[in-house]
């Protein structure tokens, strides 16, 4: 009888092109989904919570698959973790309901988006933050962030050529914090988020902390629901997708 499982995946996407399968590129679903075949004998589909594109990380990212098996979730755990590459691994493998889906099912997710603020580099982490080297003003980037709390339009902040039915989504948290003096993160919770979505909303936000754009004029952007109004996309590398909750 076939079992489903859940997993909590952790990884840095730096040398995968995201999530989703590809026939000529190396992704984490390939990756996982080769793992879990070698244990199982099986060919399984990997269900994501969502795509996370090329360069960006997970420390929570959370999927879900079915397959006929003996195996106990702590055993395929173990096991993947054997098999898979040292830039994934596999947090958590939970036994779930047959009708668990990782997608469908998901309500809220979390991203963070972290910056070093700083004259120098940083050689260590270069993989996982946005370098800026002028100093920003955090405090307005804190008051241009309250206007995307709540149900808003985010069309101005969707990739373009990346329609969707609608570019609703509800923002319940978004704030900016220091991780270390020189180090700062954007985190941000919503019901969903269109394709790049966090990294435009970040882009723009560095305007306003470079003093490039008012907070108003933030809002403005927003409002116009004009891709080209907002800033250029930032990295991929300081996107982290932190976790994924359910009802």
């Amino acid at each position: 009888m076939a079992k489903n499982f859940k997993l909590i995946i952790e990884y840095d996407g730096t040398d995968y092109q995201g999530w989703q399968r590809q026939p000529d590129a190396p992704t984490l679903q390939q990756a996982i989904e080769t793992a879990i075949e070698t244990m199982t004998r099986q060919k399984v589909t990997l269900i994501g919570s969502g795509r996370t594109d090329a360069g960006v990380h997970a420390l929570g990212q959370t999927a879900n698959f079915s397959c006929d098996t003996r195996l106990e979730a702590v055993e395929l755990q173990k096991g993947l973790n054997s098999l898979l590459p040292r830039d994934i691994v596999i947090r958590e493998c939970l036994p779930v309901a047959p009708q668990f889906h990782a997608r469908y099912d998901a309500a809220n997710k979390t991203y963070h988006y972290c910056i070093l603020n700083d004259p120098l580099p940083s050689a260590i982490g270069r993989r996982y933050a946005w370098w800026i080297r002028s100093a920003l003003d955090l405090d307005a980037m804190q008051q241009a962030t309250r206007h995307i709390l709540g149900e808003r339009d985010f069309k101005a902040f969707e990739a373009s050529g990346s329609p969707r039915s609608h570019t609703r989504r509800h923002v319940l948290q978004a704030r900016w914090m220091h991780q270390s003096p020189n180090r700062i993160a954007f985190e941000i919770t919503a019901d969903g988020f269109l394709r790049y979505m966090v990294r435009n909303i970040v882009g723009t936000l560095v305007n306003v902390g470079l003093h490039k754009i008012t907070p108003g004029q933030f809002k403005a952007i927003l409002e116009s629901r004009n891709r080209a109004q907002a800033a250029a996309t930032a990295p991929a590398r300081g996107l982290f997708l932190v976790q994924v909750f359910y009802d």
